[in-house]
């Protein structure tokens, strides 16, 4: 145990962010450089290494967390790494993007607030990377096998690096011009720096993965060929088909996904772009959808010089506190106050939109809404509620539907569907088709970084087993485990 009395003496930090007049002045993270280490050992000492530690049961990973909150209590920052790295590829993205279900299940929280547990994850491996402690783990010797991977996000990137450890010799496909997937167009620069995944690319490439970008699988190459070239397949494309909304007015300029927006905001900091070809400058902006990708579309928006902005979400506002059919250990929906919200703008709730209007040339110029509540379980409109926003940019950010079909990737591989519209997959994520498998949001549905990464740990397993007949890598978790998918 870190600090016996850590839990009763010490009360909750989390790190500090900047300012918000400077931090919407640039792209970069929004919590002040080094602000953690000084409280970091102190607030690792809060974990009472409970007999049962629930945490591990909130993290789909299995974090070893009392044990490497025991080590950051002892400034021991080489053995919390190597116990943070046992269960998770990446903890500089999840101790960053992921909702740390894990403090939700924290049995300090049951009365008090629970520990820090992203704030001293994403110390110990930012502590790592600083020391020298984070190397290339190159397999020693080679099984002679060939694994394709499709897609480089979380999933992709955990499933390549494991099977590059274990000898095999990965290939990962990425249809965009980088490496990351969602994490590098998808997530904005202030939330996560792409230094963080192009270290572990250069990390992953040093250790023999290979990577192969601007390349479709389905369009610029076949199934029937990857087949052909590669002993096994890994298909972690994600669940990337937007929800669309289908009202009135969708037709008119301005209005976009929010995969659409947001990656050109991250193209500019990659420097493809002096300025976006969508922009919020000088624009009312409405973003439909309340949860992190809207956030992130406020936080863009703000940097981008937004006249107004306002987000609108269809359910009702959640609660501060965990209502009764939402107890501990659960990850509850509570009301949450993001980064990007600190920074300005307006959230409504329980409102629906009925339709856009737009002006003589086709731009969209306003939307019209109309409040709405449950009535015996479903959701329907206020009368004489109606009333109109000002709108030059509508993104649209209601989640995803499912993996892209559209390229010919499902119907060239051949893989059945499930009830869901996901990739079906057994219990070793190996699908319908001999030596293809599939891991993350493609097989699961959109859902979480920390599951991301879990299932493609676990699918790795399934195939290392199936090129071998054996495997001493982890299975953190199911397929059929949606215990914790939000």
């Amino acid at each position: 145990m870190a600090d016996p009395k850590g839990f009763l003496t010490t009360t909750r930090e989390t790190a500090c962010s900047r300012p918000v007049a400077d931090r919407l002045k640039d792209w970069n993270e929004v919590y002040v450089p080094g602000s953690l280490l000084p409280i970091i050992s102190k607030q690792a000492g809060r974990c009472m290494d409970c007999g049962i530690p629930f945490c591990h049961n909130g993290c789909p990973l299995g974090n070893l967390i009392p044990e490497w909150n025991d080590y950051a209590y002892r400034d021991d920052w080489a053995a919390a790494s190597e116990r943070l790295h046992a269960t998770n590829n990446f903890p500089e993205f999840t101790g960053r993007l992921c909702p740390a279900p894990c403090e939700s299940a924290c049995v300090l929280g049951i009365n008090q607030p629970a520990v820090t547990i992203k704030n001293v994850e994403v110390s110990i491996i930012d502590k790592a990377w600083d020391n020298g402690d984070v190397t290339p783990q190159a397999p020693e010797r080679l099984s002679g096998k060939t694994v394709a991977v499709i897609g480089s996000g979380p999933a992709g990137l955990a499933a390549a690096q494991q099977l590059t450890r274990a000898g095999h010799t990965v290939v990962v496909y990425e249809r965009a011009d980088r490496i990351g997937g969602l994490l590098r167009y998808g997530i904005p620069e202030f939330k996560m720096e792409k230094v963080h995944i192009n270290r572990r690319i250069e990390q992953m490439r040093a250790e023999g993965t290979k990577f192969r970008t601007g390349i479709e699988v389905g369009r610029d190459i076949t199934a029937t060929d990857l087949r052909k070239r590669f002993d096994a397949v890994v298909v972690a494309a994600g669940a990337t088909v937007s929800r669309d909304l289908p009202v009135p007015g969708r037709e008119l300029n301005g209005i976009h996904f929010a995969m659409e927006y947001l990656p050109l905001a991250n193209k500019v900091q990659e420097g493809d772009f002096l300025a976006p070809p969508i922009t919020a400058e000088g624009k009312h902006v409405v973003v439909i959808g309340g949860g992190d990708t809207g956030a992130d579309c406020v936080g863009t928006a703000h940097r981008q010089g937004a006249a107004s902005v306002t987000q609108l979400e269809i359910m009702p506002k959640p609660g501060e506190e965990r209502s009764a059919n939402q107890p501990w250990p659960t990850f509850p929906m509570l009301y949450k106050v993001t980064s990007a919200h600190e920074e300005g703008g307006e959230r409504v709730y329980s409102v629906s939109t009925t339709h856009f209007e737009g002006d003589e040339d086709g731009n969209v110029k306003a939307l019209h809404l109309v409040e709405v509540e449950f009535v015996d379980g479903k959701l329907v409109q206020k009368p004489g509620t109606e009333r109109v926003l000002p709108a030059q940019l509508v993104t649209l950010a209601m989640g995803f539907t499912g993996t892209d079909q559209a390229n010919g990737l499902v119907q060239q591989f051949g893989v059945e569907l499930d009830a869901r519209g996901n990739i079906d997959r057994d219990a070793s994520y190996a699908t319908n088709v001999d030596g293809v498998f599939v891991a993350g949001d493609a097989g699961r549905g959109q859902s979480l970084i920390v599951w991301a990464i879990a299932e493609g740990r676990s699918a790795a397993r399934g195939v290392d087993r199936f090129l071998t007949g054996s495997s001493t890598l982890p299975y953190p978790v199911k397929p059929t485990d949606r215990s914790l998918t939000v």
